[in-house]
């Protein structure tokens, strides 16, 4: 899918992504979701599926996070405080160990919900507030948006259809 360059090309990479995301983490057995045999985010890691959605609901809460605050003109610790961008593995763990107790219909649904939200705040902006100067550094709100939504979500995608596959799971 080609990177979004306005506010429609986003929202369709945002729901096009999730929906197809959202079928497959369907199809996932509750029983088997907690299983710690995904590759992990961090180098030398594993994960469950469980922990892949956690991972994403954490980066979707994070860009609601960043944009409630630069719209109450407060400044944002990217990517969050007491973190670093070379330490996304770290955050990563923090998000598995935030969700760690959820059962997984439970995180499906918390996903859902964030998911909507992220719709409903890009629905509310504008193709200028979105892509019409930098927002963070060198990069739009639109690619901001876009680099912690879509992209993880197809990433998750793919990630999610190698371990079905290889657990024989349809």
């Amino acid at each position: 899918m080609a990177v979004p360059q306005n506010k429609q090309d986003l929202l369709d990479a945002i729901r096009t992504t999730y929906q197809k995301l959202a079928v497959d983490l369907a199809g996932v057995p509750p029983e088997r979701a907690h299983e710690a045999t995904l590759e992990g985010h961090a180098l030398g890691t594993k994960m469950s599926v469980a922990n892949l959605v956690a991972y994403l609901i954490g980066w979707n809460l994070l860009v609601l996070k960043w944009c409630h605050a630069k719209t109450q003109g407060l400044p944002v610790d990217f990517p969050e405080t007491g973190y670093k961008w070379n330490e996304l593995g770290r955050l990563a763990q923090k998000f598995y160990a935030d969700h760690s107790e959820q059962p997984y219909p439970a995180l499906l649904q918390q996903f859902a919900a964030v998911h909507a939200r992220i719709v409903a705040l890009v629905e509310q902006a504008s193709d200028t507030a979105l892509y019409g100067s930098p927002w963070y550094e060198k990069y739009t709100q639109g690619r901001m948006i876009q680099f912690n939504t879509s992209s993880p979500y197809a990433n998750a995608r793919i990630r999610l259809r190698k371990w079905k596959k290889a657990n024989d799971i349809a």
